[in-house]
């Protein structure tokens, strides 16, 4: 379907399942500050049980109208077993547009987690489950089925721009999304980060924590 505003297009290849799996691996701010830390999403928080793993996967985009999830309910059938499903609806909070059973048949499918810039509701229920979920807001009042929408398209999420086909990645300090030709590159250079860190903190645990870094900053620092 191409009629602008009712959109459907068909999901872009899978990220490829070696990258996902050492995201998984990875704590979200050793991500982002390769990014240059300025993207993200900004005002989501995740509702389900915390976990040790990072959500990773290939976005399936959904924009919808807020409150209504029509088009969500159809975007399952673009979804594959390991994908996110991140839903644009305007970050709207009137009416939810997922709860228990939606996530639930989510995680059936075997999808990697559910990303809502906008309301869900049953959270005691999906606080319950460790299936990633990640929404603005809650609210009681269900969802419409009305439309309209649209499926893999570009949407905001957060203020943070999700192409069909990125990887989106979420833990509990946020929400990530880059291309999928980036992956490697990124991996590369958090890892590496991540081993300098450790070090760091090898160096707090002795007793010793060496800050000599502050006089270069301070000496180029605009005042």
């Amino acid at each position: 379907m191409t009629q602008f505003g009712a959109r459907r297009h068909s999901s872009p290849p899978q990220a490829d399942a070696g990258h996902l799996e050492r995201l998984r691996q990875i704590p979200l701010p050793l991500l982002s500050d390769n990014i240059h830390r300025g993207t993200g999403a900004v005002g989501l928080r995740p509702y389900h049980k915390a976990s040790a793993s990072t959500m990773a996967g290939t976005a399936v985009t959904v924009r919808t109208r807020g409150g209504d999830n029509l088009l969500t309910l159809r975007a399952f059938d673009y979804c594959r077993p390991g994908d996110v499903l991140v839903i644009d609806a305007g970050g709207d909070l009137t009416n939810a547009v997922l709860g228990g059973i939606m996530t639930a048949g989510a995680a059936m499918l075997g999808l990697a987690g559910v990303v809502v810039d906008g309301a869900i509701r049953d959270v005691a229920e999906i606080r319950g489950r460790e299936f990633p979920v990640y929404a603005r807001g809650v609210n009681h009042r269900g969802p419409y089925k009305n439309g309209p929408g649209e499926i893999n398209v570009p949407v905001c999420i957060g203020g943070m721009v999700v192409e069909p086909g990125d990887i989106i990645v979420g833990d509990e300090d946020g929400l990530l999304a880059f291309p999928a030709a980036e992956a490697a590159q990124l991996i590369e250079k958090a890892l590496a980060q991540q081993k300098k860190e450790e070090q760091q903190m090898e160096e707090i645990r002795q007793g010793r924590w060496d800050r000599s870094f502050l006089e270069a900053l301070e000496a180029r620092a605009i005042n």
